[in-house]
């Protein structure tokens, strides 16, 4: 059975994004991936870029709210602190 993991930022527009995509790129068999924001946006047009760089298309992935995983468990949760943050 698959591990759920979740990874939040401040917007999930870049860093939750990435990791999201990379873990389920590199480790797709063992890990269900999730990506969310406590204040969500757009996804960040060069986070896309990068990702295709390694070859990875993140470009069909969304801006979430954490909301949206309500009720959800999950094995591990990984939040990344906005470095604009006090």
């Amino acid at each position: 059975m698959k591990k759920k993991v979740l990874f939040v930022c401040t917007h999930n527009s870049a860093c939750s994004q990435m990791v999201e995509g990379l873990l389920g790129a590199l480790y797709g068999d063992r890990y269900e991936t999730y990506s969310a924001g406590i204040q969500p946006s757009k996804v960040n047009s060069y986070a896309i870029k990068v990702m295709a760089e390694i070859g990875i298309d993140t470009s069909k992935h969304r801006s979430k709210s954490i909301e949206e995983f309500h009720g959800t468990n999950f094995d591990f949760v990984g939040y990344k602190r906005s470095s604009n943050t006090k």
